[in-house]
């Protein structure tokens, strides 16, 4: 039987309902998530790829799969590929002139993905959350967020593996009187802050939802405010890495360090 891939899902959505902006916003966020598999011209070189490159009369296309089994089918025969995340994929494209074949003849979700998105989804994801101080007096049950945002956090922090222990959506009070929603993150690993806030600011955009509808904090789980939190929070496991031998880095694997096209 056929895998269905979260590609695959939000693809589907997207088809069904062609106007409906939430859902095109979902399928470039599971886009941007997703480990791709991106077919090669040759052996990647070091850091160096050279994408094999498709003309067709909607212009110049990469091939990417979201399984490598996909990958396999469409080719045919054995071919060099490397894997990178949608992000970085799209990072790497921007401004080329080249869109992107994704699943093409090898699954529900194929399509031809114009560089003009590529360079649109590279975009939206470069903005990032801005930092501020508050204090806050009290914690509270979640209320009047919308569904859309709870489903793209729940999709979002499933991505952050092992970054954090796991992370309370509460309400918030202030000592002036003022309210709001917080996400906290327990136990997050050391440096890992920004990449968590990010992660929650995304799911802000492609959830449609405004940026300062929800802030982001760190504790530990020894802390009074984690468990004021678990006390009222609603609560998002992280998932856990399970431990194995160290894997071989792959061109792509760092968003810091893109590989070079040649």
């Amino acid at each position: 039987m056929t895998e269905t891939t979260a590609l695959d899902a939000a693809h589907s959505a997207m088809q069904a309902a062609p106007q409906d902006d939430a859902a095109r916003l979902r399928f470039f966020e599971r886009l941007a998530d997703a480990e791709l598999f991106l077919m090669l011209a040759e052996e990647a070189q070091g850091e160096n790829i050279s994408p094999e490159l498709f003309d067709v009369a909607d212009g110049r296309f990469v091939l990417a799969f979201d399984l490598e089994e996909r990958l396999a089918r469409f080719a045919g025969q054995p071919v060099p590929y490397v894997a990178l995340s949608g992000r970085v994929l799209s990072a790497m494209l921007s401004g080329q002139g080249i869109g992107l074949g994704l699943n093409l003849d090898a699954a529900p979700s194929s399509m031809l993905i114009p560089s003009e998105a590529l360079g649109w989804l590279s975009e939206t994801l470069q903005h990032g959350p801005e930092e501020v101080q508050q204090a806050l007096s009290e914690f509270t049950a979640p209320k009047g967020l919308p569904e859309s945002l709870l489903k793209a956090l729940d999709a979002k922090l499933a991505t952050a593996v092992g970054l954090a222990q796991n992370a309370y959506l509460a309400g918030t009070k202030t000592p002036g009187g003022g309210q709001g929603h917080l996400l906290g993150f327990v136990g997050a690993v050391e440096g890992a802050e920004p990449a968590l806030a990010k992660a929650v600011s995304e799911a802000l955009t492609f959830s449609g939802v405004e940026a300062g509808a929800l802030d982001v904090g760190f504790f530990e789980a020894s802390d009074s405010a984690a468990a004021a939190l678990a006390r009222v929070a609603l609560r998002f496991d992280i998932p856990q890495p399970e431990i194995r031998a160290e894997p071989l880095p792959i061109p792509g694997s760092d968003p810091n360090k893109p590989p070079k096209l040649k």
